[in-house]
């Protein structure tokens, strides 16, 4: 019964439930906040995870302006259904040169975070300008546009800069080549060997056939790169951490 009086009486004196509620969010804030300067680093290394080719950045860069984010996620939970359905549940590490990240938390449309390397090309560039002709159901505009905007990669330089300064670990010689690289990426025919050196895995391709780099190009190299860079038929988990 006393503690059930002086919980009266803090329910009845406004300011003192406020300031009880302060220190309880202190407490609680500090208990997840301190951990972390103890840490080396709170994202496990995971190999083969890296940052994104410059073509890859710049398709990122329109996946994000045309809203795919808020009807697709990016982040496959732990739970028997979602493994099942789209893979091994997402890492850390995978989201890490991401700025920001796009774990998304709204799923109109299935879960993207493995769908690299799964649809052919072609598949993609039909399914991106005529949705309903490829998932009968879909409620997914259509996206035919992008191949009639063409890049030509002029600043993809400074926007790899840009990523670099919040953290992201372009070096000198790939921000250099940035240019370069983000046109051969868009054609087979090139000489892709430093490409490929300085990007393991990048998807070469010119999805749409058409001369030069489109915005559709660009967005089909970063779709076809998410969930690719991890093996996991030889990833282990830290039990460490």
């Amino acid at each position: 019964m006393a503690f059930l009086d002086h919980h009266k009486t803090l329910e009845r004196n406004a300011t003192l439930l406020l300031g009880a509620s302060l220190v309880v969010v202190l407490i609680g804030g500090a208990v997840e906040v301190v951990p972390l300067f103890y840490l080396e680093n709170t994202i496990e290394h995971v190999e083969g995870v890296r940052p994104y080719s410059p073509l890859e950045l710049a398709g990122r860069d329109i996946y994000i302006r045309e809203g795919c984010y808020t009807c697709h996620s990016q982040m496959i939970r732990p739970m028997r259904d979602e493994v099942e359905r789209y893979g091994h549940y997402s890492l850390a590490a995978e989201s890490q040169y991401d700025h920001p990240h796009q774990w998304g938390s709204k799923r109109t449309g299935p879960d993207l975070a493995r769908v690299g390397s799964r649809y052919s090309d072609a598949w993609h560039v039909q399914h991106l300008s005529d949705p309903q002709s490829v998932v009968p159901e879909s409620i997914m505009p259509p996206y035919a546009y992008l191949s009639n905007q063409l890049l030509d990669g002029e600043h993809i330089g400074e926007l790899m800069e840009t990523n670099r300064f919040v953290g992201v670990p372009y070096t000198d010689d790939q921000i250099a080549q940035a240019r370069a690289d983000f046109t051969v990426q868009a054609d087979p025919m090139g000489d892709t060997d430093a490409l490929l050196e300085r990007y393991p895995g990048a998807h070469v391709a010119n999805p749409d056939g058409l001369p030069g780099v489109s915005e559709m190009d660009a967005l089909v190299a970063y779709l076809q790169v998410l969930g690719t860079m991890v093996d996991f038929s030889t990833f282990t988990p830290d039990a460490s951490r």
